[in-house]
């Protein structure tokens, strides 16, 4: 479904990627772990059209996708969460899911189903429907988050470190949510620097360090990996999704 392939980006003089490449089948849960500055969310940025890749193809559903304006590429099928959630804090629930659905907007009808599913599987929403989504909670801003990029009906959903900020106990929940995606048959692309929280859920990882892919393979693999275990879980690291 996305193909990444040898892909380079800048920030003036700074290579932030330097060849990356990776791909995501249909149905697939794919991890992408690192340290912070590793080029995991240039990388996401990248794909979905908000930096621009200076070398490198990005193909989705085998079209050319680098280049697109972010807008295309989410007409296209790619849905982001962003990093930190970036929810409309000063409208309503009911707003931030019709954002999510904007590319639908001439189907009122498809809207107001999309939007009905949305509050079903998540009752929390449902009860603050008509609150400002910045006086929810920091679970409740990343509920809302996913249900408004589900909102565009995407192929390829992309969570930019979605447990990032959040409590244990609240991590988990969000982790659930995300397991239940893939149990649907989602195909999700999932950056965490929680690296065993995602290796545990993931069907396949990559490990990007200094803006290159330095390990790939089979998430269970990925966990038992001596190098991403000295680098990644340390001594005493805590498992926050059971096994």
């Amino acid at each position: 479904m996305l193909k990444v392939k040898s892909v380079h980006t800048y920030y003036g003089n700074i290579h932030a990627l330097k060849g990356v490449s990776l791909h995501v089948k249909a149905g697939e849960m794919v991890a992408l772990i690192g340290a912070n500055g590793a080029g995991k969310s240039t990388l996401v940025n990248t794909i979905c059209g908000l930096n621009r890749a200076q070398k490198g193809t990005i193909e989705f559903q085998g079209q050319a996708i680098e280049g697109l304006s972010p807008e295309d590429i989410v007409q296209r099928g790619v849905a982001l969460v962003p990093e930190g959630r970036q929810i409309f804090s000063t409208l309503s629930v009911e707003a931030n899911l019709e954002m999510g659905g904007f590319i639908h907007r001439r189907n009122s009808r498809q809207l107001r189903d999309d939007m009905a599913r949305m509050l079903e599987r998540f009752p929390i929403l449902r009860e603050r429907s008509t609150q400002l989504a910045g006086t929810l909670s920091g679970g409740e801003q990343q509920m809302l988050a996913i249900s408004r990029a589900l909102m565009s009906r995407p192929q390829l959903l992309v969570l930019d470190e979605p447990s990032m900020g959040l409590a244990p106990l609240v991590i988990k929940e969000i982790f659930k949510i995300i397991q239940e995606l893939r149990k649907e048959g989602r195909t999700i692309l999932l950056i965490e620097q929680n690296a065993r929280a995602a290796l545990q859920i993931a069907d396949r990882g990559y490990v990007l360090e200094t803006g290159k892919v330095v390990l790939q393979g089979e998430g269970a693999m990925l966990l038992e990996h001596r190098e991403v275990q000295r680098a990644y879980f340390g001594k005493g690291a805590r498992q926050i999704v059971d096994a």
